[in-house]
């Protein structure tokens, strides 16, 4: 015991841990359940690297020639790499190898998937704005850094379904001009498939990566103590005050906890649902393609924007063929990832919001905000279906040419309609939201005036209830002034008229004396 204290007293007096460890457990998490979402991708990651370093052991990245001589009794004596044959002996021939490499792929796939989730949160309650615009960038950045963890961890086994994936990679490389063969050659070690490529991405999986996605999951947890915490309106719950439970020791134990709910749901899917069988399809092999050859959902928005570029997108300048159909799709996803990155700026510049804000907006009291999202959803769906356009055509018995042509049109069309459709509709619930307010909310009694009509009876709403719909900010269209010069410039007049645009139909919250008046 002595010595436990000699220890603790030892670190204190060169560390002062003590006031730090302090400091953090006063930290306040909010306990809305949405919030919940940020701690599955954590803890996902966790179970990532415990099951990622049981793998290291036994996997070898080494696309050299073996004859495959396992317990697989299908694959015997078939050639196949390296890769592709540890990857079997460990599916077949480690105890409980089979068992970590299903943990793994769940693991990752809930990584992703719940990062992208608490993204979406995040966008539609407004919780990227200021002070947390880095923090979206840098959550944004770890969304592409664990898709790109993912997509090298799924192409390592070397079997035809990942062998597929890489031959899709090094055709868009190809397509980019003049450079395009020599970073082809560069990143896989010669002519596809290369010496080198599984070495390389075996590199990247298990050092580069794993720690640029620790760096930015270090960055954002510091940026969130530093910027606080956002949280749903309510009584007692101010831009400054949050009202939620400590780290220490209240949540830590929640915490604790919900980490091992979370690993006992994967351990619990890994144990019953097979994924990714490489023994069923096979070492990659490029005469055996067919239908339903698709990566794991997270990179199918980029397989599906090659799938719906129009045949003929190909131009020869000065003896160079141009390959539209491949710079296209390129563009238009770098594109669309780029506004997804800088969307918080181009909100605070339209709107000119420069304030801080700690509390966290419902979807409807923002409809522009919320029908752009739902745009952006829904233009990436219809990326994400394309990449099974050949499932669904074989599955519904459709022509492929018609299955294609259909999402090429809800590639445009749909993010009009879904911007529209949820504009509407939270305008809708805006208004209903001020009814109730004003009024309260049908009972359902109903009784006879003495004058011999029949009313039915408005309940009045609580503290809590009216507080949630009455407290949000009302924001009007930007006024375009003159610079110093007395000149309106073009970009003013383009911030004026989105401006405009973004407020135009918005419904003013309920004042004071609206409710006093409606209450009377």
């Amino acid at each position: 015991m002595r010595f436990v204290n000699w220890g603790a007293n030892y670190i204190e007096d060169r560390t002062s841990l003590s006031g730090f460890v302090k400091e953090l457990g006063r930290k306040i998490f909010p306990d809305h359940w949405s919030f919940m979402l940020g701690e599955v991708a954590l803890y996902s990651f966790i179970v990532i690297l415990l099951s990622g370093t049981f793998l290291t052991f036994f996997f070898q990245a080494s696309m050299a020639p073996v004859v495959y001589e396992g317990s697989f009794p299908t694959l015997k004596g078939v050639e196949m790499s390296a890769a592709m044959a540890s990857t079997l002996d460990i599916s077949f021939d480690i105890r409980g190898g089979l068992l970590m490499r299903q943990v793994h792929h769940w693991a990752a796939l809930l990584f992703v998937a719940s990062i992208g989730l608490h993204m979406l949160r995040v966008f539609f309650t407004g919780a990227f704005r200021k002070p947390r615009e880095i923090n979206w960038v840098v959550g944004f950045l770890l969304f592409v850094l664990a898709m790109a963890e993912g997509f090298t961890g799924y192409s390592l086994p070397d079997d035809l379904l990942s062998g597929n994936g890489l031959r899709i990679i090094d055709g868009m490389v190809k397509g980019i001009p003049i450079v395009g063969t020599w970073l082809s050659y560069l990143v896989f070690g010669g002519e596809f498939p290369g010496e080198a490529i599984v070495g390389r991405l075996y590199t990247l999986h298990i050092l580069l990566l794993p720690a640029l996605v620790l760096a930015s999951i270090g960055v954002h947890m510091i940026l969130l103590i530093v910027n606080k915490h956002t949280q749903f309106a309510g009584p007692g719950r101010t831009e400054g005050n949050v009202v939620g439970a400590p780290i220490l020791p209240v949540f830590a134990a929640k915490a604790g906890g919900f980490f091992f709910i979370v690993f006992g749901v994967i351990m619990l899917v890994a144990s019953t649902v097979t994924i990714n069988p490489i023994w069923n399809y096979g070492p990659y092999d490029p005469s055996p393609v067919s239908a339903g050859t698709q990566p794991d959902w997270y990179i199918g928005f980029a397989d599906g924007t090659l799938r719906l570029v129009p045949p003929g997108w190909e131009l020869e300048i000065f003896g160079f063929t141009l390959s539209l159909n491949i710079l296209a799709p390129i563009a238009v996803i770098g594109v669309f990832l780029v506004l997804v990155a800088f969307y918080p700026f181009i909100e605070a510049f339209i709107t000119g919001d420069k304030r801080e804000h700690h509390i966290a907006d419902r979807p409807r009291n923002a409809p522009t905000r919320t029908a752009i999202g739902a745009a952006g959803v829904t233009f990436y769906a219809i990326m994400w279906a394309a990449a099974s356009s050949d499932l669904i055509a074989t599955h519904f018995r459709l022509s492929i040419e018609g299955v294609t042509h259909t999402l090429q049109a809800l590639l445009i069309l749909g993010p009009i309609i879904a911007y529209i459709v949820a504009k509407r509709i939270s305008i809708g619930l805006q208004k209903k939201d001020r009814e109730i307010a004003l009024h309260g909310f049908e009972s359902g009694r109903i009784v006879r005036l003495p004058g011999g009509e029949y009313i039915e009876v408005h309940e009045q709403l609580s503290e809590y209830e009216r507080w949630r719909l009455v407290s949000y900010e009302d924001y009007a269209p930007l006024v375009v002034r003159p610079n110093a010069k007395g000149k309106i410039t073009v970009g003013t007049r383009l911030r004026g008229v989105l401006s405009r645009w973004f407020f135009e139909d918005r419904i003013a919250p309920v004042t004071k004396a609206e409710l006093e008046s409606g209450h009377h």
